[in-house]
């Protein structure tokens, strides 16, 4: 303010110029670091959009988490546990991250919206081509659904897991022991260094969102999402799934290690039921932003 005050002293003076240079010159050293200190950038706000490799595949395909926000409540949302077999599953993932990436104000203040939208590459490469087209109806029905050592992820983590599980009454691997897989391990590791609020899980087709349960039966906060997300997006809700017996399931593990999941089932094979699915993740959303 000094400076500036003797410059328009001086220009009214018409002696700008060589007497303002010698002012200045004058001037204590330590003033330029001064200024230099107070116009000194602050640091720069954690990006608002995210990408990570956090595993690869049985061969060798990578496995990413896309993150969108910067609150300190995060939500997880998974697709493609079961590959090909439920590919719509991993385009509804998809979608949702273009959502977020193009939507930003979407997130609430308080979270972060994660999403990983292929947890079983391999098994989705083998029905699925580049153009996200269904190569061969029986592979997705069959081994599309499987890891590449035939091992059904979602029977592979540890909750009562068993050697060999069930799928609508077919005998399914589970793996050599609970985590054996690499997807399984990616799953796992990554939710135990990042303690997501609550996930959920895009399947297909039943047309319902399931609780998750281990051996004590659903969270309290499980059942409440369960329904959150089963009325805004106008599907029915099962607070306990009892159609045959599943051992292994990742949203069983989740439930042992106290973090509410759901597994929502879509109604078909071919859409990806975007107006359901966004407003039941709007419905999760505003009850976590609620509760900060």
């Amino acid at each position: 303010m000094r400076l500036v005050y003797l410059a328009l002293t001086l220009a009214a003076l018409g002696l700008v110029g060589w007497g303002v240079v010698q002012y200045v010159q004058s001037l204590p050293a330590d003033v330029p670091e001064v200024v230099e200190e107070i116009l000194e950038p602050g640091p720069e706000p954690e990006p608002y959009y995210t990408t990570a490799v956090i595993g690869q595949s049985v061969q060798g395909r990578e496995i990413v988490v896309q993150k969108y926000g910067r609150g300190d409540t995060e939500l997880l949302f998974v697709g493609g546990i079961h590959g090909g077999y439920e590919w719509n599953s991993v385009l509804l993932a998809k979608e949702m991250s273009s959502y977020f990436a193009t939507n930003p104000r979407a997130v609430p203040e308080d979270l972060t919206i994660a999403i990983i939208p292929n947890l079983n590459p391999d098994g989705y490469a083998l029905a699925v081509d580049e153009n996200e087209l269904v190569l061969d109806v029986e592979n997705r029905l069959a081994e599309g659904r499987f890891n590449a050592n035939g091992v059904d992820l979602n029977r592979n983590f540890d909750c009562k897991w068993a050697p060999e599980s069930t799928w609508r009454g077919n005998v399914v691997s589970a793996g050599t022991g609970p985590f054996s897989e690499p997807e399984a391990v990616a799953l796992r590791d990554y939710v135990l260094a990042n303690n997501p609020a609550a996930v959920t899980f895009w399947h297909s087709q039943a047309n319902n969102v399931y609780a998750s349960e281990c051996e004590t039966g659903p969270l309290p906060e499980t059942l409440e999402i369960m329904n959150l997300y089963a009325t805004a997006a106008d599907y029915g809700a099962v607070a306990s799934f009892d159609a045959y017996p599943v051992t292994g399931d990742a949203e069983g593990w989740l439930a042992s290690v106290g973090i509410p999941a759901i597994t929502v089932e879509l109604k078909s094979y071919q859409s990806t039921e975007w107006n359901q699915n966004i407003a039941g993740v709007g419905a999760l959303m505003e009850y976590y932003d609620s509760k900060q």
